[in-house]
Order: structure tokens, then C-alpha cells, then sequence
């Protein structure tokens, strides 16, 4: 009887050890899905940065006919769709507003605003707001990178980033070819050189 006992003993404490590694694993798995709120804040503002971009390079396309125009506004509905499957992933409601030139962040209204004006006044200025909404994307994923550990958000970050840097290549071929020029306004102007000096990026691969 004395053997019997000992015997269950041990096995309850063996028991007792596993449920613990099991209850520590499930913990880390679910810590590993919560966002913090600079996380929720970061894919929501991007979301609605990608629709930005998307719809200020539709505007300019049915003002002007530019083909670089509505090509990179393609992508930018691929952006947009990387972004919202991470939304999905994390139980987070969209912000995009299906309404073309309509946002949910009052700054990126009146950015679109301020940009589609600008976009009035001849080609070569759309040409150079594309280029400025890629700068301002950059930076700002470059921020974001900084604000989050998990992997699948900095691979999508680190994949959309990359699509701006090749963006930014071709807005700037664009304005050198038309006679103008761009400084960089958001990233520093060394990192700027950088990008627009080097070969397009094949993102994702």
C-alpha cells in the first residue's frame, strides 16, 4: 500500500510539473497576442497612411492620366490589404472609410487636403507630393519599427517599408527627369541619397 501511495505521489507530482510548463506556455502564447495601445496606434494610423497614399495618387491620376501615378496607387491597395490582415489577426476594427478622400484621423484629412492642392497646381507638383508621401511613410514606419517586438508586424512594416523606398525611386527618376528637384523633408537627407542612388528592392522575396 506504502509503494501504491509513493507511486501516486510521484506521478501527481510529475503531473503537477507538466500542467505547469503547459500553463506557463499557454500564458507566454497569449501575452504574445496582446497589443500594447503604441501598437494599436501605429497599425491604425498606418492603415489609413496606405489609403492616404492610395487616394491622393488616384486623384492625381484622373487629373493628369500619369501611369506612375495609378501603378504605385495599386500597390498602395496592396499596402493596404497587408495592413488590414494584420488588423483582422489582432481583433483591431478597420479605421479606413470606404469613401475615397474621407478619413477617420482629423490630421490626415486635412493632410489629403493640403496635398491634393498641391497636386492642382501642375504635374511636376504631383510628381513631388508622391515623392513626400513616401518620405513621410518611411520615417514613419521607421518610428513604428521601434514600438513593437512581435514578428509578424515587423515583417509587414519591414515589407511595406521597402515598397516606399522603391516608390521613392521612381517619384524622384520622375521629378529629375521633368527638371525639378526633391530634398527630403521627413528622413535625413543622408538616407534619402541612399535610397534614391540605389537599385529598386525586390520586397517580400
Amino acid at each position: 500500500m506504502k509503494k501504491a501511495i509513493l507511486l501516486l505521489s510521484k506521478i501527481l507530482i510529475i503531473s503537477g510539473i507538466f500542467l505547469s510548463l503547459n500553463c506557463n506556455k499557454k500564458d507566454e502564447n497569449t501575452e504574445s497576442t496582446v497589443l500594447t495601445e503604441e501598437e494599436k496606434t501605429d497599425l491604425l494610423q498606418l492603415r489609413e497612411e496606405e489609403k492616404l497614399a492610395r487616394d491622393v495618387y488616384l486623384y492625381a491620376y484622373n487629373k493628369y492620366g500619369l501611369t506612375i501615378s495609378i501603378n504605385i496607387s495599386n500597390s498602395e491597395q496592396t499596402h493596404m490589404d497587408k495592413v488590414l490582415q494584420i488588423l483582422t489577426n489582432y481583433n483591431l476594427e478597420d479605421p479606413a472609410n470606404t469613401q475615397i478622400g474621407v478619413f477617420n484621423d482629423t490630421d490626415l484629412q486635412n493632410l489629403y487636403q493640403q496635398l491634393i492642392t498641391k497636386v492642382d497646381e501642375s504635374e511636376t507638383d504631383a510628381l513631388i507630393v508622391g515623392a513626400t508621401i513616401e518620405d513621410l511613410d518611411i520615417k514613419d514606419i521607421e518610428d513604428f519599427i521601434l514600438r513593437t517586438t512581435k514578428a509578424d508586424i515587423l515583417s509587414m512594416y519591414e515589407n511595406l517599408m521597402c515598397g516606399s523606398r522603391n516608390h521613392l525611386r521612381s517619384y524622384y527618376s520622375q521629378i529629375i527627369s521633368n527638371g525639378s528637384s526633391y530634398s527630403s523633408k521627413y528622413i535625413s537627407q543622408a538616407e534619402f541619397d541612399s535610397i534614391v542612388n540605389s537599385d529598386n528592392e525586390k520586397c517580400g522575396q
